[in-house]
């Protein structure tokens, strides 16, 4: 199992990044809350890792704390839930905005995130509700303490693309996007503000 990997951050394009390290680069999906925190490309990076083995492929995931990375693999054990829908999770919820949505039962805030119907967001709150206080002994490791981002020639483009790989109908994130206001945003911070409206 890979347990991190530290390395020059060569692409960022949401939801998938690659990192070099000694030579080698890795393709590594991310949900957004990891992006958030990722310094320029090109500057090191460690990303805390979740190998997944399937028949088809091998998909190597990346997280920015050992908090988001062990909430992932904690979603991934609940029936009907798999690794996309637990990447859409983390994307438009933190650690603590999901924790919080469970203590509180708060059905309506996990049923905005796409993939989500009434019936999951019951079973994730039954199902997770005495799992939270595991997540919530491990201590926050970001990957980097910058928030420098590169800028895009077209970010409010590839912000859209972006949302459409997490899960959302093309024209619901066209019309998330547009939603955001602000020439000079990068792409992650569109997202993170389209994901924002779409959770309120």
């Amino acid at each position: 199992m890979i347990g991190f990997l530290k390395g020059k951050l060569v692409l960022k394009a949401p939801p998938f990044l690659v990192l070099e390290v000694n030579g080698v680069g890795y393709e590594i999906e991310a949900p957004m809350t990891t992006f958030y925190s990722l310094p320029a490309v090109g500057d090191e990076i460690l990303l805390y890792t979740h190998l997944a083995i399937r028949e088809d492929a091998h998909i190597l995931y990346g997280f920015s704390t050992e908090r988001d990375r062990l909430l992932f693999r904690t979603l991934v054990k609940v029936n009907g839930v798999g690794a996309k829908l637990a990447l859409t999770i983390l994307s438009g919820l933190s650690v603590e905005q999901f924790q919080q949505c469970i203590q509180d039962n708060d059905v309506p805030s996990l049923v905005r995130l796409p993939g989500i119907g009434k019936k999951t967001a019951e079973r994730l709150i039954i199902e997770m509700r005495d799992r939270l206080s595991a997540i919530g002994s491990v201590n926050i490791s970001p990957a980097s303490d910058t928030d420098v981002h590169q800028p895009s020639s077209n970010p409010k483009q590839e912000a859209t693309s972006a949302l459409i790989a997490l899960g959302y109908k093309p024209q619901d994130a066209s019309r998330m996007i547009q939603a955001v206001s602000g020439d000079t945003l990068s792409c992650e911070e569109i997202i993170r503000y389209a994901l924002q409206g779409a959770v309120r």
